[in-house]
């Protein structure tokens, strides 16, 4: 009897868990559909629409040039992060060379920094170097704030694979480039993989750099949102097909690699 509520307790809080997380997606992708005098309204009972999601690819939202950027903006950032990240992930994790540890937590010390402190020194060398509002200003401001991220996952990925491999290759006469080539980033790619899905979300969603840096051509899509508070009020059936779009990338991406992303969050565990 014990064991039966306890059973029933564990699946009621993981439905009521359930129920508050998923709550405002839903109610998101409901009110994305509707028409402005629906749209605070709680009730099922509505007709669909597509034109919102045509009003805001339209003037003066032009949420395509915001989709552009923000596609570009992390896709350069992911190509850019994880390679460099997995050669130095590589490095910590199997150079034994003085200050290792110490090197280590510099570059972790650097996600300590709270954001609005490092936001101005950014936006003033931008304004001197004339990069502001470019999508190449937020590709380095998102690398900075990534890339000693990824190499932490990686170097945990990297930490739980065996080093017989390696030293059997290195005996026979493989370089350390064919060894990272051939030994490690086939076992490694799960965990890449999972790296490279935290460090596209984390770009995809950032905002406040984004909203200080652009103006309006390399404007992306969280920033967007804001356009759409106006002194009229909140235009929340059109911030809500805004926010499919911001949201549907992410989950589709999530669906094909969702293989590769259990496989990583695993490996990096076990050693």
């Amino acid at each position: 009897m014990r064991k039966t509520l306890s059973y029933l307790g564990e699946r009621a809080l993981l439905v009521l868990v359930s129920v508050i997380v998923l709550f405002p997606i839903v109610w998101m992708f409901l009110t994305a559909f509707k028409q402005s005098r629906d749209a605070y309204s709680v009730s099922l009972n509505f007709k669909p629409t597509l034109q919102n999601f045509v009003t805001v690819f339209s003037d003066p939202w032009n949420l395509g040039s915001m989709v552009l950027n923000s596609v570009i903006v992390a896709t350069v950032t992911v190509a850019i992060a994880v390679p460099c990240a997995t050669l130095a992930a590589y490095s910590f994790s199997r150079f034994r060379v003085k200050a290792r540890k110490f090197l280590f937590f510099l570059i972790l010390s650097t996600q300590f920094i709270p954001a609005v402190v490092i936001v101005l020194p950014f936006f003033l060398m931008f304004r001197q170097l004339d990069m502001l509002d470019t999508r190449l200003a937020l590709i380095i401001v998102n690398l900075a704030i990534v890339t000693p991220f990824v190499i932490w996952m990686i170097k945990g990925f990297i930490d739980a694979i065996p080093t017989d491999s390696e030293e059997a290759a290195m005996i026979d006469g493989a370089s350390r480039l064919r060894v990272i080539k051939d030994i490690v980033l086939p076992v490694a790619a799960p965990g890449i993989m999972t790296s490279s899905i935290f460090c596209f979300i984390l770009t995809w969603n950032e905002f406040l750099f984004a909203l200080i840096l652009s103006r309006r051509d390399a404007v992306t899509l969280p920033v967007g949102l804001v356009s759409f508070r106006t002194e009229q009020g909140d235009l929340w059936e059109l911030m809500s097909a805004a926010g499919v779009m911001i949201t549907v990338p992410i989950f589709i991406m999530a669906l094909f690699i969702q293989k590769h992303f259990t496989r990583g969050m695993t490996a990096g565990a076990v050693k």
